[in-house]
């Protein structure tokens, strides 16, 4: 199963002061919006959400079909191919992704510990 780029999202108290922070560990701004309290932070491979007022914990995020610059890959499986899957697997969904659509869509499920884990396409 492809799940494609990874990054952690952050539900933070004061994005100002979250993107100092990261800035200070070498992130750099590699998308979002300030003004609209998200940025997306990106030092090498690594990607990390900050979301201020957006959700209350921190959110564990795969995006199918793009790599870890958000160029869309040439292969991948489609979120609504991922979700088929785990119903098989009998893993319970918080959100479901509506499978008689095409393009962007996403799901929401729980790890054993109750980590949520978002599956969300954006092409």
């Amino acid at each position: 199963m492809k799940l494609g780029a990874f990054s952690v999202s952050l539900a933070v108290k004061d994005i100002k002061a979250s993107k100092a922070f990261y800035e200070n560990l070498g992130f750099t701004v590699f998308a979002g919006e300030l003004e609209r309290n998200y940025l997306i932070m990106k030092n090498e491979s690594t990607l990390i959400g900050l979301f201020q007022g957006m959700f209350e914990n921190n959110i564990l995020t795969f995006n199918p079909g793009w790599d870890q610059s958000a160029n869309t890959l040439e292969s991948y499986d489609d979120v609504r191919a991922i979700q088929k899957h785990l119903k098989s697997k009998d893993v319970t969904f918080v959100s479901e992704a509506d499978e008689s659509t095409s393009g962007p869509a996403s799901f929401v499920v729980l790890d054993p510990d109750g980590n949520a884990i978002l599956i969300d396409q954006h092409i």
